[in-house]
């Protein structure tokens, strides 16, 4: 019996279509880290971006049958994944998951690099 699971072999395997990987693992962060910031996208994932319906408050993700919601508390994962993976899910979405387009719907894209902010303290990343 499969599962949407079978779709991501690994909890580490990039969501991001291989022929654009590369590409987006290079984009950065534009914005300086800071505690405004921090705190502005720590509202957003509690607020109208509604990031905690899944990733929990606590950002270590809602069971769901399926596919889980993502860990953001996993340091294997924070340490693989870039910025720019997370903000091509924020305006993409994630196939095979029921992540949806968040950036150019629900929020900003600035708001968007902030929640990115607000999730690397998940794992104590908030340093450029």
């Amino acid at each position: 019996m499969g599962t949407a699971l079978a779709f991501h072999p690994s909890l580490y395997t990039p969501r991001v279509p291989q022929n654009l990987l590369e590409e987006v693992q290079e984009i950065e962060d534009p914005l300086e880290p800071t505690p405004e910031r921090i705190e502005a996208g720590r509202k957003i994932f509690f607020g109208k971006g509604e990031c905690v319906t899944c990733h929990s408050k606590n950002g270590k993700g809602v069971r769901i049958p399926g596919h889980s919601s993502r860990d953001f508390t996993n340091s294997k994962w924070q340490d693989l994944r870039a910025d720019g993976e997370l903000m091509w899910i924020l305006k993409n979405g994630s196939p095979g998951t029921g992540m949806p387009i968040r950036v150019g719907r629900v929020i900003t894209e600035e708001e968007g690099w902030e929640v990115i902010q607000f999730i690397r303290t998940f794992n104590g990343k908030t340093e450029k």
